[in-house]
């Protein structure tokens, strides 16, 4: 089992290239992993779950990050259909070609965060996301979310925890749901890493359906009442047959074994109904 770090940001870094002397090589096509690490599945989106747009906020908050069709790495970690996110602050997509800039308008999450804590002063605010590759350089086509504003007033800054926590960010518990339904898996003070990739300070989900926490010292079965999310995905549809259901997250680290000590969801009950329906945007 892995022993749970404190949580710390990872800061970009970009290295300059010094010129040669000699002639340059002549250039090579890019390998099947450099071109995998630059492209996304067709129907991959980026958006910010929270805060809405046009929201108002009393001082800080927490930003939740969404990605649907693709899995959240670390900085560094070359996993097709993967990738970390930035939050654009007041200010302009930059150039889709170079990493990404790393100051207070391009805030890195390269630790594979989906959620962070933000302080911005009073004023209205612009923010969008636009995911990274390991090297943080955006896709090609891009993943962006959509620019939203948001007005900050001067609030009260609460006490924060630094102990990482997952829960169920919908359905949420006793909500009646249709057979065909999303799941958002919520994190905070940790960061999301596929089944295989290990770093300090991360995991992937397993949500348990009509079924008790497993042994904690082994690895989480993987069957129909223990789904795997190895690629790190943040959140899931799934399948489940009308009736009454429970739900729980379990975080496991790059073998499948829980954190020690275990990261856990409360256990959530829905009510499932007919007929299958679209789940939510």
């Amino acid at each position: 089992m892995r022993t749970i770090p404190i949580l710390t940001c990872l800061a970009a870094l970009t290295v300059a290239a010094q010129a040669q002397q000699q002639p340059p090589a002549p250039s090579q096509p890019p390998s099947d992993q450099q071109a995998a690490s630059r492209t996304m599945p067709e129907n991959a989106r980026v958006y910010i779950i929270w805060p809405p747009d046009g929201e108002v906020i009393h001082g800080g908050f927490w930003i939740r990050m969404g990605l649907s069709g693709a899995g959240v790495a670390p900085a560094g970690t070359a996993k097709a259909n993967t990738g970390h996110h930035h939050l654009l602050v007041d200010t302009d997509l930059p150039p889709m070609n170079e990493p990404i800039p790393n100051d207070k308008n391009h805030l890195h999450f390269g630790l594979g965060q989906t959620e962070a804590r933000i302080n911005l002063p009073p004023g209205k605010h612009t923010l969008q996301l636009l995911l990274g590759n390991e090297d943080h350089i955006p896709y090609d086509p891009p993943l962006y979310s959509k620019k939203i504003t948001v007005t900050v007033l001067p609030g009260t800054e609460q006490a924060q925890t630094d102990k990482p926590y997952v829960y169920i960010g919908w359905p949420q518990d006793g909500m009646t749901v249709p057979t065909h339904f999303k799941v958002w898996f919520g994190m905070r003070n940790y960061g999301m890493a596929p089944a295989g990739v290990s770093k300090v300070g991360t995991g992937h989900e397993h949500l348990l359906v009509d079924t008790d926490l497993p042994p904690l010292n082994e690895p989480i079965p993987n069957d129909h009442n223990h789904l795997h999310f190895g690629l790190g995905q943040t959140e899931a549809v799934i399948d489940l047959a009308p009736g009454t259901h429970t739900l729980q997250l379990l975080m496991g680290d790059p073998d499948h074994i829980p954190q020690n000590p275990p990261i856990m969801s409360k256990k959530i009950t829905i009510h499932v109904v007919g007929p299958r329906v679209p789940p939510p945007p």
